[in-house]
Formats: C-alpha cells, structure tokens, sequence
C-alpha cells in the first residue's frame, strides 16, 4: 500500500505537466516509464550560471515558472518535470583558473548555493547522498538533488578537505577539468604525470574508502587508466561521449569503453555540440586556429583580433549539431561498452549552445523516443535512464562500507624535489 502511493505521487509528478499535443508514442512511453524509473542527469551547471548571472540568488529568477524564452537557462522546474528528471547531479563547478586555496573556498560556496536552491523548492527538490535516497525521493514525487565536484583542485591538495567535501555532501568528484593539476593529467592540457601521481593514487583510494564516485570526464585518456587500476569502486563519467564518433580528447576512446563490463562503471553521454558533432568539433578548432593566427599577427591589438574573428565566422557560419548526433554517441556507448555501462549527463546550463531539438531539460523524453525507434527495449532504456548510475552508486556504497575499520588517509604531496 505504502510503495503504490508512492508510486503514485512520482507518477502524479510527471502528469502535473502539461500534454504536449505533438508528443510522439515514443515520447509517451519515454515519460511512462520515466514514472517509475528516475532519470539520473550526471551534470547540471544551474548553480555556476545562477552565481554567474543572478548573483547566487536562486529567487532571482522564478524556477517555478518556464523560463525558455525569458531567460538563457536551460534549466526550471516545469522543464525539469517535462524532461522526467528524477535525479539531478548539481555540479559545484569553479574554474581551473582559481588558485587551489579559492577553488576550494568558492567549492563550499556553491555547495551552500546548491543547498539555497534545495531549501527554495522544498516541494520540488531535496538532498540526496545514496542510491536508496534517489528512489524514496523519486517514489515521493520529488527531484532527488546530489552534489558533484568538477576538478580534483578544490581540494587543494588535501585528503582532510576531501573528506569535508564528502561530510558536505559531495558524492562524486572529476579528478581533473581542462587544466592538468598537481597530481593528475587532464585531457585539454599538457601532462605531467603520464596519467595520476603517486598523490593522485592515494586520492582515488580515500574516495574509495569514502564512498565517493571517481568522476573521469575532463582527464587524459592515461588518467582514465590509473584511476581504474587504483580504484576498487567503478568508475564514472559524468558527462562525456564516444572519441571514435566525435575526436575530441574530452571524449572516451573504445580501448576504455571496452574495458567498463570489467570496471562496472558507466559513461554518462553528453550533449556539448563540439563533443557529439565532427563538424561542430572541426569548426571550433579552425576558429581558434584563426584567432591564434590573428593574435600573432596583431600583437596588443586585441579589437583588431577580435574583428578578425567576427569577420571569419560571418564567412563560415557555425554548424549545429542535433539530436541525431547525440543519439549516435549513446548508441556507439552501449555498442562498445554494453547497455549496462550507458546513461546521461547533459551538461545543461554549461554550455553556450545545444543541439538542435535539445533546448533544455524537457529533452529527454525525445531522446528516449529516438531510441525506442531505434529497437530499445523499455529495460534498455531503464538502465540508461538511471538503473546504471543507481547500481554504481551501491557498488561504491559497498566498497565503501567495507573499509569502514580502516583510518583516514594522512597522505601529501611530497615537496618538491624529494621522492613520493
């Protein structure tokens, strides 16, 4: 009695929006099966843009209302609803630019804005930190709110930050993002270390022994590697796609996707236009080259390069990259990977443009429906949808619970010229 009218509330959540008139069949079955099953997003940036834009003031903008064509988010509750979400990973995102002693002060800083956001919607959102969390707060009809890292930084180089971070709340950290960092190799930066330091190492295994995820987006294909030889946890990528559809290094190469039924893990594909199209990724790499060409000739004349710039793309306007591509990644995860290693990290409200049919967080339903076309069975689309991230999320439970005897790590990073 008690689970059905649980089910209930979850089921009454989803009918509360709206009918869409022009709703495929695939589109309604997507947000049935949506009733029951959460749909676990990887990556949201809301709290970055609300810091960015609105002053880190959730009441700044009503999310309660759907902001599409008032505001550029991607991302309110009537989307968030459309779209099925039933578990969001808010990314406490601050730059690589920060020294490590900022990052970390302007980290906790969003987790409290993450918190605000929470506290503002509690008939909307609440905080979650276990896989048994997300589905009571799935089956209450409500959105299940976690907290993840993006770059191992903030915590500058201390294991006791990293676990102040976990007390937090903080269920999943990516060791790097675009620049390399003291003690780990990142893939849109020169490396270091040939993958993870010794340091690197010992963080992996206290987020073991923390039962916190190993987030792998942003890190070096070698990084990928250490991580998963350290790790006893499986590991995630909470917002990446396929290298050998899109050859961008932010992607996964095969060699790594054929190595998750080994791992456990699971690729959360996203929807960043230069990661899921060849020609969007192409097109962003002439741009620069000519910016970096104008830059040189044009030394302290940076309107001079800056019209340059404008001048080549008014002469080869950018492409986009649509729904079609971002199915294709999905498909070629689960292909090479296997449909238990696949789910979805968007990368809403991180990014400047979407592909065409993804305009915000309602998309999800058209995508499932693009897969249902494509032969996905209603389990398929179960496991991509969060049954993945729900069964990693236990497993680095588990581990976790296992070395609950063992004392906190006390490792550093050597100083400089002595041996780790």
């Amino acid at each position: 009695m008690f689970r059905s009218a649980l089910m209930t509330a979850a089921a009454l959540s989803l009918m509360a929006v709206p009918a869409i008139a022009q709703d495929s069949a695939g589109e309604v079955q997507a947000r049935r099966i949506l009733e029951r099953t959460p749909l676990i997003d990887g990556h949201n940036d809301l709290p970055w843009a609300l810091r960015e834009g609105h002053a880190s003031d959730p009441y700044a903008v009503d999310l309660t209302t759907n902001l599409d064509a008032t505001t550029e988010l991607h991302t309110d509750i009537p989307r968030l609803r459309a779209g099925g979400v039933g578990g969001q990973f808010w990314s406490v995102y601050v730059p690589a630019t920060l020294s490590p002693t900022d990052a970390a002060r302007e980290t906790f800083e969003q987790i409290d804005m993450v918190r605000r956001i929470v506290a503002a919607h509690p008939e909307t959102f609440e905080l979650a930190t276990t896989a048994d969390d997300i589905v009571r707060i799935h089956r209450r009809g409500r959105i299940a709110s976690l907290i993840g890292i993006e770059g191992g930084y903030s915590i500058d180089d201390s294991l006791g930050l990293l676990r102040e971070f976990h007390q937090a709340g903080v269920r999943y950290m990516t060791l790097t993002h675009s620049k390399t960092t003291t003690w780990a190799d990142s893939a849109t930066d020169a490396p270091k270390f040939g993958g993870l330091s010794p340091f690197g190492e010992d963080v992996v295994r206290e987020m073991n022994r923390l039962g916190m995820m190993v987030d792998l987006s942003h890190v070096s294909e070698e990084t990928m590697l250490d991580a998963m030889r350290v790790s006893e946890a499986p590991v995630i990528f909470s917002h990446s796609s396929a290298r050998a559809v899109t050859g961008h290094s932010r992607n996964v190469p095969d060699s790594v996707l054929r190595m998750m039924p080994e791992d456990g893990g699971v690729v959360m594909v996203t929807f960043v236009p230069g990661f899921v199209s060849e020609t969007v990724r192409t097109w962003n790499a002439a741009r620069a080259a000519e910016e970096t060409r104008l830059t040189a000739l044009n030394p302290g004349a940076p309107k001079v390069v800056s019209d340059g710039v404008g001048a080549w793309m008014d002469a080869n306007p950018i492409p986009h990259a649509t729904i079609a591509d971002v199915v294709a990644h999905i498909q070629h995860v689960r292909d090479v990977a296997g449909v238990d290693h696949v789910g979805l990290g968007g990368d809403f409200d991180g990014v400047d443009a979407l592909p065409d049919g993804i305009e915000g967080v309602d998309a999800y339903p058209a995508i499932l429906a693009a897969l249902i076309a494509n032969g996905w069975t209603e389990a398929d689309i179960r496991k991509l949808a969060g049954e993945n991230v729900l069964r990693v999320m236990r497993a680095v439970e588990a581990v976790a619970a296992s070395k609950r005897g063992e004392r906190p790590s006390l490792a550093q990073i050597a100083p400089a010229g002595a041996p780790e």
